[in-house]
């Protein structure tokens, strides 16, 4: 934590950071019950346009809330003890995730929306409806936690978790102009992310759970309540990550992410990296324009088959194989290289999976001359809501029409090798919406790339709140 940071400095309100929260509970400024009916007003007054919290449970959260301040008043202390706070589904038990973050003293607020099958980067639910973002209500919060993301930066929670295989936890954060921290792939467990998934598989890789929040001092908060082995491994294994590489910018080595061969980031995109790279270089970090050694295009082709390994398990073996040949033919190669995930034999993921550990080493290399890698999340800023099939959307990215998949290009590069990425705000548009930025670091030193956007925070960017909230 930057000692800065966790100061309590004003009145505890609805955009207070979850770390002077804490504080204040702690110093019995405001019980939990207090803290919890502020933000179920907040969430009364404000929803309504936003729809990012369709399912409540005030009467839950009070109970947990007035359990919290009896602990707080026997002395007792626990990392989220009486902080309200979201989850983006209800199971009918909890996973690992939850059970640690109830474990830690948070009271449950509610559900937040997020899109079907976490499958876009939208939060359209044919249950719940459409979440909107609070900079633009016309515009999509991001997904696949939309509601998380909308339901920060409106000030109606001051922690979400996310998952992300496609970018759904940093994608959001990019959107409504937040923080969000997909970690390294087995930072976390992973179980419990989607519905029937209670247990560890290990075959289920590149998608991790993470958390979200309107400050990078609260992101390593939340990631140190959630972090640690999986269910069985955790009779021997101990998770200890290694501290941050720098604690000054000055000192960070910084590799700047180039364009890529397929697609380019709006100009105001491009700009923020562009201002950012200046203002490290002013600070003395190093920085170059820099990547892994990798074949870009079999890199994209590999993460885009196994993604639909993962997303397509399902399904019946018909309609892979129907769905496959659909693909195959698409004009589009993203789409195109979707289809042999469908249809992939154990020997050829095998090899597949051979191929990814030789990106993982190619990113092992690279960190050894470079702390973290920085460039866009996403290719603009939060775009309008988007209706009908993957393959007929478009993007508009200043005068240009995209393929709307294409916004899958800077989530997949810390995704496929399963590497920590940090996302975090880097100011505003010239149409006045959110332009976000990631940090991805090396394998299993999280705590790099959130340090990175800490001292960002502090220094250059920090959130922002949408006007009239």
């Amino acid at each position: 934590m930057l000692p800065a940071e966790v100061m309590m400095t004003e009145a505890i309100g609805p955009y207070s950071t979850a770390t002077d929260m804490l504080a204040a509970l702690r110093a019995k400024q405001i019980s939990s019950l207090e803290l919890t009916n502020l933000l179920l007003t907040r969430i009364e007054e404000r929803d309504g346009p936003l729809n990012a919290i369709p399912v409540r449970t005030p009467d839950h959260a009070r109970e947990a809330a007035r359990n919290a301040d009896a602990a707080l008043a026997q002395g007792e202390w626990r990392a989220l003890l009486g902080l309200p706070a979201f989850k983006d589904h209800r199971p009918t038990n909890d996973g690992p995730l939850a059970a640690s973050v109830f474990a830690a003293g948070a009271c449950l607020l509610g559900k937040t929306n997020i899109s079907e099958a976490l499958s876009d980067w939208q939060a359209n639910s044919t249950i719940y409806g459409r979440t909107n973002n609070p900079w633009d209500l016309a515009r999509t919060p991001g997904g696949s936690t939309g509601g998380g993301g909308a339901a920060l930066a409106a000030g109606l929670t001051p922690l979400e978790i996310g998952s992300d295989i496609g970018g759904s936890i940093r994608v959001p954060a990019a959107c409504c102009g937040v923080y969000g921290h997909r970690p390294s792939e087995t930072a976390i467990p992973r179980a419990g992310g989607f519905p029937r998934a209670d247990f560890p598989n290990p075959a289920g890789i590149m998608a991790v759970q993470g958390p979200l929040a309107r400050s990078a001092v609260d992101l390593e908060l939340l990631f140190d309540v959630i972090a640690g082995p999986v269910l069985g491994e955790d009779a021997g294994w101990r998770l200890a990550l290694p501290p941050a590489r720098h604690d000054r910018l000055r000192d960070f080595r910084v590799a700047v992410m180039p364009t890529p061969p397929w697609v380019r980031p709006s100009q105001d995109m491009q700009g923020k990296v562009d201002e950012l790279a200046q203002y490290l270089g002013r600070q003395g970090a190093r920085v170059t324009k820099a990547m892994p050694e990798l074949d870009f295009d079999r890199y994209l082709r590999d993460y885009l088959c196994l993604l639909m390994v993962q997303m397509s398990v399902a399904r019946s073996r018909e309609q892979r194989e129907a769905r496959a040949k659909t693909l195959a033919v698409s004009q589009n190669f993203m789409f195109a290289a979707l289809a042999p995930g469908l249809t992939l034999d154990a020997a050829g993921l095998i090899v597949l999976l051979k191929r990814r550990e030789e990106a993982r080493a190619a990113w092992r290399r690279f960190f050894q001359d470079f702390d973290v890698l920085v460039g866009p999340t996403t290719l603009d800023v939060a775009f309008p809501h988007q209706v009908g099939s993957f393959e007929t959307r478009t993007l508009l990215v200043d005068d240009e029409r995209v393929p709307y998949y294409s916004n899958i290009i800077y989530p997949m590069w810390a995704i496929f090798a399963g590497q920590p990425a940090t996302a975090f705000p880097a100011g505003l548009s010239r149409q006045g919406l959110p332009l976000g930025l990631q940090a991805i670091g090396p394998y299993l030193e999280d705590r790099t790339p959130l340090r990175f956007a800490q001292l960002l925070e502090r220094e250059w960017q920090a959130f922002q709140r949408p006007p009239g909230y």
